[in-house]
C-alpha cells in the first residue's frame, strides 16, 4: 500500500495498515553519534541539530480530527497522534486520559511527557529501543494504542452520561 506524504484519507483499517507500513520503514534506525557534541548519541529528531539526518515527515489522516504524524530521522522516530474529539466531553476526556498517561511516561519507555504541538500524545523511539525491543512489537503497540484509545474514550463517554 502506497501512502501519500501529505494528508491521506482512508477508512480505519486502511489507516492502520498505512501507519504500520510507514512505521516499519521508519524504524530502520542506526546508532548515530551526535555531530554537535562529541561522544553523545542524542535523538536527532529532538535535537534537530543536523538537518541532513532528518527525513521527510509523514501525516496519515482519517479526517481533520484523527491523524498520525511520523517524523523519522537516522537514529530516532517521533510519532504523534491526534485523538478524535467530536465534542466538548470527548475533548475533556482525551485531555484527562493523556495527562494520566504522560504523568507515568517513565513506565512506558517510549512515551514523551509533552506531545508535539497540535497533537494529543507523542512517542519517541530511538535506535536503543529498537536494539532492546522487537521492531514489529513496537509497531504493534503503536497501532493497538491508536485503536484502543478511541474505544477507551468512547467507553468513558458512556459512563459520564
Amino acid at each position: 500500500m502506497v501512502c501519500s506524504p501529505v494528508l491521506h484519507e482512508a477508512p480505519l483499517l486502511a489507516r492502520a495498515d498505512c501507519v504500520r507500513s510507514s512505521l516499519t520503514a521508519a524504524l530502520s534506525l542506526s546508532n548515530f553519534a551526535s555531530q554537535a557534541s562529541e561522544r553523545h548519541n542524542v535523538p536527532e529528531i529532538e535535537a534537530a541539530s543536523s538537518p541532513e539526518v532528518i527525513l521527510n515527515p509523514l501525516t496519515v489522516s482519517r479526517n481533520e480530527n484523527e491523524r498520525v504524524y511520523i517524523e523519522p530521522s537516522i537514529n530516532s522516530v517521533r510519532i504523534s497522534i491526534k485523538i478524535k474529539q467530536a465534542d466538548e466531553i470527548e475533548h475533556i476526556l482525551v485531555h484527562k486520559f493523556t495527562r494520566f498517561l504522560t504523568q507515568r511516561a517513565e513506565s512506558f519507555y517510549i512515551l514523551r511527557r509533552k506531545p508535539v504541538k497540535g497533537y494529543d500524545i507523542s512517542f519517541l523511539i530511538t535506535n536503543f529501543h529498537t536494539e532492546e525491543m522487537l521492531k514489529h512489537k513496537l509497531v504493534d503497540f503503536i497501532i493497538q494504542f491508536m485503536e484502543e484509545v478511541d474505544k477507551e474514550i468512547s467507553e468513558m463517554k458512556l459512563f459520564v452520561r
